[in-house]
């Protein structure tokens, strides 16, 4: 039955991506493929979409693996993203910017837990609630220091690393000029592992994501672990919104995280609940996103169903289509003594 439905959750995945292609192939002449499937370009573009998706995620891990589910990771996610670019106008700093937008998503973070750990309200509920929140929160802010004009032309932007590595094939013109954002994505992902699988705080972390009582019994604080590490998912998730506001886009759009907190919640659950599996869905809808951008070189229509994809694969995955995760235990579940 379960390899029926892995089978089923591929299939799916893999027809919407070939049909797709069909069409591409269908419609397109030599010229257009090579603007499209320029491979170190749209490595480096896929990297580029992917990096908020990796840090959402490690959020999502985080809290998740100590028994919180946090669905407000969207609304963390545009709070980093405003308050960094905030901070890096106020300060003439992207090191500023970065500070100050993980100060806000921490604090949406520290909300999230007082409700969802202190409080024991029902955590999807908690969640939603963060995410109107910084909706309006951010808006509000927004329209007030910025009116009509925006954010500053000359904001301070994350910069990008020049590494000296164009000369090695495939990967070396796609890897030589990406912002350092993204490399702090990749390294988090391998920090983040070897905390939680191979440390004693980590396993901690696990044990009261699995079985809270046991971890009571031996003397854990469950209450705090799980409040330290709902607050710690605000940190990583805001730093997917300030790579969007001061790192990317370079300037603060309302909404304009636009469902990427969603995407990573889906690459938690298809990464199931690890770092690196996490990464490597928020890959896959990465590159989904960065070939949809160069679609437009075929048809609009073609555009518009890889445009989709990402959604369609968020969905596939939350529906346990593709391989049956088996969240943490506890996950969800408020602890009572």
């Amino acid at each position: 039955m379960g390899a029926g439905i892995v089978g089923i959750g591929w299939g799916i995945g893999i027809g919407i991506a070939g049909g797709a292609l069909a069409v591409v192939f269908t419609r397109s002449g030599v010229g257009n493929l090579e603007q499209v499937f320029v491979w170190s370009a749209l490595v480096a573009a896929m990297l580029r979409f992917a990096t908020p998706l990796v840090f959402g995620a490690l959020g999502g891990v985080v809290s998740e693996r100590s028994g919180v589910v946090n669905v407000g990771l969207e609304g963390m996610m545009l709070g980093g993203a405003f308050f960094a670019a905030w901070g890096a106008d106020v300060t003439g700093s992207w090191i500023g910017g970065l500070l100050v937008g993980v100060a806000g998503g921490a604090a949406f973070g520290l909300i999230h837990a007082i409700f969802a750990v202190l409080l024991k309200a029902d955590q999807i509920v908690a969640g939603m609630g963060i995410n109107f929140l910084a909706v309006g929160v951010t808006g509000y802010l927004f329209v007030r220091a910025y009116g009509t004009e925006g954010t500053p032309d000359d904001l301070p932007a994350v910069p990008n690393i020049h590494l000296p590595i164009g000369w090695i094939p495939f990967i070396g013109d796609a890897l030589e000029q990406l912002n350092l954002l993204v490399w702090l994505g990749l390294i988090l992902v391998a920090v983040v592992s070897v905390a939680l699988f191979r440390t004693p705080t980590g396993l901690r972390t696990r044990s009261v994501g699995e079985n809270p009582l046991a971890a009571d019994t031996a003397g854990i604080s469950v209450r705090r672990t799980r409040f330290v590490s709902v607050v710690l998912s605000g940190a990583l998730a805001s730093l997917g919104g300030a790579f969007l506001s001061i790192g990317f886009v370079h300037a603060f759009n309302e909404n304009m995280t636009d469902g990427r907190g969603f995407i990573a919640l889906a690459a938690v659950i298809f990464g199931k609940w690890a770092p690196g599996g996490a990464l490597g869905a928020s890959l896959l809808f990465g590159f989904s996103y960065a070939l949809a951008q160069r679609l437009p070189a075929f048809s609009p229509s073609a555009a518009t169903l890889f445009q989709a994809l990402p959604y369609v694969l968020t969905l596939i995955a939350v529906a346990g289509l593709v391989g049956r995760s088996r969240p943490p235990a506890a996950d969800g579940i408020p602890y009572e003594r």
